[in-house]
């Protein structure tokens, strides 16, 4: 109970600050993030608002939502009740740059009664404000893939020119200062020596051997480089697919392909679209040559089985009991008459990865089969069943008789009163 004279304080809207650069290199040199920081700050201030949190994403693009700070803003915001009030951006172009998905999140906030709020393009709420909105969306949209175009045709020119345009160097290479024009340093590639012994070890073994045997396919290699501690440039263990990319790359003899595949689409670009690049070769052509016959004639199935939809029985949901790897679909015999599940660490990695489970098909699956038979179709689960099936059935019956009895009784009534003077009554 307030005293006489007290008043309620009032409930201070709490504001969350999305702060976003879409390049890296504005990142590194704190171009805009702390801009953004002391605009919003001196915006809310000027409001009387309470910040209560910053989302902060350095060198992000907003053309989609997988970034890491905008998710965790979002289940703030859509939490029961919220944790914010406002999410207030510098523009809107800071929180996304396509049309379409700006509007499913504004509405999908506006559901839990959060509001989105641009400080340099605040229009309000009414029909004529979400219009505009609208239409500056589809201008960043436009403006950010007409962006995109440009870079990416820069990055061309660049990589023309034999100089390396960012990311992680193929393994066997690293990337060295070879330019200086103006504030912009020009990258190259050159051989990092260590890595490139390894590389030239992994031809040779697939080639002639390593002395004790003969050559050795992608999944011996992958177990020969785990178990004597060679590692990948992240410092992972080697994998089937890894070990096949460094062996079927055609950087290794001095042609490094630029802007080869698309990751948005998850297709590989037109030959015309493709930059081809001079760098310093780690293996002979003859040598890559040979190795490339090699991997073709053994046809290895690089891609993992997709069977979770398919006739296999226990596809996707079958896992190894030593290292909870998945179990996948190998066959061996002639026209793969042998089925087995079999641990795909091991496959990928070796014994350095799993020591590996084989079961035979038939037998895995008559044993769940089995199992399944025994568990659901026991006789005295389905008289169960069947008897609680019964009984909500009559429940429903007297539930539906009783609504209409009611009705049933004014019209029973006129019926008997009808006949009554026929009986005698």
């Amino acid at each position: 109970m307030r005293g006489k004279g007290e008043e309620c304080s009032p409930v201070s809207t709490r504001a969350g600050l999305y702060l976003r650069v879409s390049t890296g290199r504005q990142a590194e040199h704190d171009l805009s993030i702390p801009d953004q920081r002391r605009q919003l700050l001196a915006y809310c201030e000027g409001k009387g608002w309470q910040v209560v949190s910053e989302y902060v994403e350095p060198g992000a693009s907003a053309t989609d939502d997988r970034r890491p700070e905008f998710q965790r803003m979002m289940d703030a915001a859509a939490a029961r009740p919220p944790m914010l009030d406002i999410i207030l951006v510098h523009s809107f172009s800071r929180f996304f740059r396509d049309q379409f998905q700006l509007e499913f999140y504004v509405r999908h906030l506006a559901k839990n009664g959060v509001r989105l709020i641009s400080i340099t393009q605040d229009l309000g709420d009414d029909p004529m404000s979400v219009m505009m909105r609208q239409i500056m969306a589809l201008f960043d949209e436009y403006q950010s893939k007409e962006n995109a175009k440009h870079t990416l045709r820069a990055m061309r020119e660049n990589a023309r020119q034999g100089y390396w345009n960012g990311s992680r160097p193929p393994f066997g290479y690293r990337v060295v200062a070879a330019e200086q024009r103006g504030t912009r340093t020009k990258k190259k590639l050159e051989i990092d020596p260590l890595q490139a012994e390894h590389v030239r070890l992994m031809f040779r073994l697939v080639r002639v051997g390593d002395g004790d045997r003969g050559s050795l396919g992608t999944r011996q290699l992958a177990a020969y480089l785990n178990e004597r501690g060679i590692r990948t440039a992240t410092g992972g263990r080697w994998g089937l697919g890894m070990v096949h990319e460094i062996l079927t790359r055609p950087t290794y003899v001095g042609l490094h392909r630029f802007n080869v595949y698309s990751w948005r689409k998850k297709l590989e670009k037109p030959d015309d679209e493709i930059v081809e690049t001079a760098v310093p070769p780690i293996i002979e052509q003859d040598e890559f040559d040979a190795v490339q016959e090699l991997l073709r004639s053994r046809s290895p199935q690089l891609k993992a089985p997709r069977f979770v939809n398919g006739s296999t029985l226990l596809g996707g949901i079958c896992f190894c009991a030593d290292c909870g790897g998945a179990m996948t679909l190998r066959t061996s015999g002639k026209a793969e008459h042998y089925r087995y599940y079999s641990c795909c660490t091991k496959a990928r990695r070796g014994t350095t990865g799993c020591r590996g489970r084989t079961v035979p098909m038939h037998k895995l699956d008559s044993l769940v089969i089995d199992y399944l038979e025994q568990r659901l179709l026991d006789s005295e689960r389905l008289n169960e069943i069947l008897a609680a099936l019964l009984e909500r059935h009559q429940a429903q019956g007297d539930r539906h008789q009783d609504r209409i009895a009611p009705a049933q009784a004014p019209s029973r009534r006129r019926r008997q009163q009808a006949y009554a003077p026929l009986c005698g009554h």
